[in-house]
């Protein structure tokens, strides 16, 4: 009795069938990516893009091109002597047997000689292409504005970086030399078959017009499921990212099911794009299979009777079939290829998407502070999208050396005040000062060394804890490092590493708690040595009584720079010179702590909740 199938399995399928249908009418509606890639003059330059990463490697590709003609040569070379051997044999061509043979050998070796430098040209210049294509994409991505990866999955740029790349490399490793050898055998074996007899080689042409035919048919089933498989790879490696770095979230809000039923939609949508694919693609072989046959029968058939009437000879009809094969081999291998080749092309559009993106501009002027930074705020607008502002008419005067402090409800715009000031985008309206000097016009580089900021979620590298500290400062020396570890409170946890600042922190320093990650971040920051600090609820994730004395310590630090703080717990800036009361994107109220809580407006409220115990 056959196996019961499973049923949730079963259940899963037909859903996902649909899900492929619906993303795939959904990405030719957008008239985006996917749908371009339809056009055959989308793909034209996309291979000529490929082709400018070819011809940077000449030398390479002159030799796999010289491996690929001598190659093809020799293989072409050594049937005419075999025919030539079969004539002597037979006594209708006079010559010597012995030499013929040696010569037919030679070729074949030739050809075998051959294939294997080709696959080694050929590996050279995949992993020399790749390199170029991973150091360009990584080069723009880092240079990337921050909007665009705010706007886009992380693992759909991972995709990009990994999958696609890997299959442009197997297509100029594999794919493409075979391609290429494989149309240069083609028409020569053409030329030759019409020199023994165009009668045949005409009546060998059918077999060829059905395999355009069908191959055409297939190849548009196959780019179409291919373009849509990368993409759902890619939104696979994107849910699969977000699972993992919220995972305890995940399980704390019992998502476990959602998250699976999420997960398993996409997979299974991916499986069947995948499935179509390889179906579509390996319908290509038993039909060059067909094909070959096909064209072998009327060789046989129609040769013998040509020979019959003395048109050809014996021989002539063996180098016939010979090159028949060799004719209908590459048509069979590049049918079999195409499928892969279209993969790739899909692959390389997504990355030539990336690499088209705009950089973020770095060209400007150059900031240079010598006592302070006085920063102003001039009725800035700015929205995230067109029509929706953030930040609506905001004025603020920061003196240098001051420590202002920004509160309000979630959402109130307080973050983006600090994104705008580090240009991570660019103003709708208005303008920001330091010195009286518009950061617009001042190279971001050059303004982000004036200014360190500790954010909330703590970011650390997979590198030597002394290394993570020098990040802000390479040339910082040991005693200023280790001034400002004792400044920020981290010296026992430095102490208690087991390599002290030498230990390594494997995968981004998750060995850590998270408040001792946000307390090295802090010495960080302290080690740069900025004029202007931003701390976006730096101290959120520290203890009451570690977060008294790094705000003791960073009194000192903060008395002669200007200092942005943004915090919900309205008990670590009391002290602040001014506190500024965000409201929609706007400024509610300001002035002093005392003074706000005289007035009894939304400041007031957020204390009195929050001494409450009431969550804001």
């Amino acid at each position: 009795m056959p196996p019961k199938p499973d049923d949730a399995a079963a259940a899963r399928q037909m859903p996902a069938k649909k899900d492929l249908v619906r993303r795939l009418s959904a990405l030719r509606r957008r008239g985006g990516h996917f749908a371009e890639s339809e056009h055959a003059e989308e793909v034209g330059r996309t291979l000529k893009r490929i082709w400018r990463y070819l011809s940077r490697e000449k030398l390479l590709l002159l030799g796999l091109i010289a491996v690929v003609l001598t190659g093809t040569a020799g293989n072409m070379y050594a049937p005419s002597q075999q025919s030539l051997c079969i004539d002597i044999i037979a006594g209708v061509h006079p010559g010597h047997l012995g030499q013929t043979l040696w010569l037919m050998l030679g070729g074949y070796a030739l050809f075998c000689v051959c294939e294997i430098g080709q696959g080694m040209w050929s590996a050279r210049l995949s992993q020399h292409i790749v390199e170029q294509l991973r150091e360009e994409l990584f080069g723009k991505i880092i240079d990337m504005p921050v909007s665009y990866l705010d706007r886009h999955s992380h693992g759909d740029v991972m995709s990009c970086m990994t999958n696609d790349i890997e299959n442009i490399s197997l297509s100029v490793s594999q794919a493409w030399p075979t391609l290429c050898s494989g149309l240069l055998t083609v028409i020569a074996t053409s030329i030759i078959m019409v020199c023994y007899c165009w009668q045949l080689a005409l009546l060998s042409a059918v077999a060829v017009v059905f395999t355009l035919v069908a191959t055409k048919i297939l190849a548009k089933f196959v780019r179409r499921y291919a373009r849509c498989r990368q993409q759902l790879l890619g939104e696979l490696n994107g849910a699969i990212e977000e699972m993992i770095y919220g995972y305890q979230t995940v399980v704390v809000c019992a998502h476990e099911e959602q998250t699976v039923k999420e997960f398993c939609s996409t997979a299974d949508a991916l499986t069947n794009a995948g499935i179509s694919t390889e179906i579509f693609s390996g319908l290509l072989g038993p039909v060059m299979f067909i094909t070959r046959n096909l064209n072998f029968v009327i060789i046989a058939a129609c040769g013998g009777y040509f020979a019959l009437k003395g048109l050809v000879t014996v021989g002539e009809i063996s180098a016939f079939i010979v090159y028949s094969k060799m004719f209908s081999r590459p048509i069979n291998e590049i049918a079999q290829i195409y499928g892969q080749l279209q993969t790739a092309v899909a692959g390389a559009e997504r990355v030539f998407k990336v690499l088209d993106q705009c950089s973020e501009r770095m060209e400007g002027e150059e900031l240079k502070i010598k006592k302070g930074a006085d920063i102003a705020f001039n009725n800035v607008q700015f929205s995230y999208k067109v029509g929706t502002p953030v930040i609506k008419d905001f004025s603020l005067r920061v003196s240098a050396g001051r420590r202002i402090a920004l509160v309000g409800a979630t959402g109130s715009g307080k973050t983006t005040i600090a994104n705008l000031l580090l240009r991570f985008y660019d103003l709708d309206r208005g303008s920001i000062t330091i010195n009286g000097r518009n950061i617009a016009r001042i190279s971001r580089s050059s303004l982000r060394r004036h200014i360190a900021i500790v954010l909330q979620d703590t970011v650390l590298f997979s590198d030597t804890v002394e290394r993570n500290l020098r990040y802000g400062r390479e040339e910082a020396g040991r005693k200023r490092i280790e001034a400002a570890v004792n400044m920020s409170c981290a010296a026992d946890i430095i102490q208690g590493l087991p390599q002290g600042y030498d230990t390594v922190l494997r995968g981004g320093g998750f060995d850590l708690s998270q408040g001792q990650r946000q307390l090295l971040a802090i010495a960080r920051a302290l080690i740069a040595d900025p004029h202007i600090i931003i701390l976006d609820e730096a101290t959120s994730n520290v203890d009451t009584r570690t977060e008294k004395a790094v705000q003791e310590s960073m009194q000192r630090l903060m008395r002669k720079r200007t200092c942005l703080i943004i915090a919900h717990r309205l008990s670590t800036i009391r002290d602040a010179d001014m506190i500024v009361v965000m409201d929609n994107g706007q400024i509610a109220e300001q002035g002093t702590h005392e003074q706000l809580l005289e007035r009894r407006g939304k400041y007031y409220e957020l204390y009195m909740t929050q001494f409450a115990g009431i969550a804001t």
